[in-house]
């Protein structure tokens, strides 16, 4: 029971505070991965997968190690814990960058919604027409920072979250295919895919439970596999099947053109389809946190 309601506070605190406006602690550690990629991923070291494992080593353990040793604090570590949900997890601000979106569409602002956009995802947005800044972020950011944290969270308490979180982010700055990258943020990328695994399909169940279930599960079952992504696959086809419509399409990375294939069934998402996505995601966390109170007191 008391991790069900660490969960539910930590969850209540990101809705009440949103993100901590100044000195967030990922803005922190996104300077220290920049200077460790910057030191062992140097032009002469390139291509050693490695470093690349050294970096991430130095990046993550030690503060995984240190959100153990405060969650045993006597009387305050699950303060601590509770805030180290919080600062994980990013439902609240998942809504403010994307209604943002929503609103300039409605109103007809194109290049402004392209730029809001332009702020979450790592794609080139600069000629996304309307279905193309819709609806996707909603589904596989709610993956990757509401379920995922909680799902971690949930396991692992402190460590858990951190661990998975500080991951996250890694995979988020190392993990791209070209040149740079493709070597060192190998396993950054492959870890984030392993820690992601079962929280990507939990979180496509959630979606397709709570939409149209048998459209979700079959556009899940037949066209999750062709995309690149092992886990936002799952996530984004039953998403899309859940809301009815349809996602995929071109679009560029690194200034290379990506023809996506695909997912979902119904009309190419529009504004409104975008609150609706963060519905789906307000209403699983919903659920999500019923299920651990109602586990939580079971098992009391």
């Amino acid at each position: 029971m008391s991790l069900a309601l660490s969960c539910l506070a930590g969850v209540a605190l990101d809705a009440l505070l949103g993100e901590p406006k100044r000195a967030h602690p990922l803005v922190a550690f996104g300077r220290l991965a920049d200077r460790l990629e910057r030191h062992f991923n140097g032009p002469e070291a390139r291509g050693w997968r490695s470093h690349g494992v050294t970096a991430w080593c130095l990046a993550v353990l030690p503060l995984t190690g240190l959100a153990w040793l405060l969650s045993l604090l006597p009387g305050i570590g699950w303060l601590v814990e509770i805030a180290l949900l919080y600062l994980a997890m990013g439902l609240r601000s998942l809504g403010e960058h994307l209604l943002p979106v929503a609103r300039a569409l409605r109103l007809g602002d194109l290049p402004e919604a392209r730029r809001r956009v332009g702020f979450i995802v790592s794609r080139d947005t600069s000629e996304l027409d309307e279905p193309g800044v819709a609806t996707e972020s909603a589904l596989e950011n709610g993956s990757d920072a509401v379920f995922a944290t909680l799902f971690w969270f949930a396991i692992a308490g402190a460590p858990g979250v951190v661990l998975y979180r500080l991951s996250n982010t890694l995979d988020a700055m190392w993990g791209y295919r070209n040149d740079r990258f493709e070597r060192f943020g190998w396993a950054a990328a492959r870890i984030d895919d392993a820690l992601n695994y079962l929280p990507a399909r939990l979180a496509a169940l959630t979606y397709a439970l709570l939409g149209r279930t048998r459209r979700a599960l079959r556009c899940w079952r037949e066209q999750a596999p062709s995309w690149d992504s092992p886990n936002a696959g799952p996530v984004m086809a039953a998403g899309a099947g859940a809301l009815g419509v349809v996602l995929g399409g071109p679009a560029i990375y690194h200034g290379e053109l990506h023809t996506r294939p695909p997912l979902g069934e119904g009309e190419p998402p529009r504004a409104g389809d975008i609150e609706r996505a963060l519905d789906l995601v307000w209403v699983g966390v919903g659920v999500w946190l019923v299920v651990l109170l109602i586990g939580g007191w079971l098992h009391a």
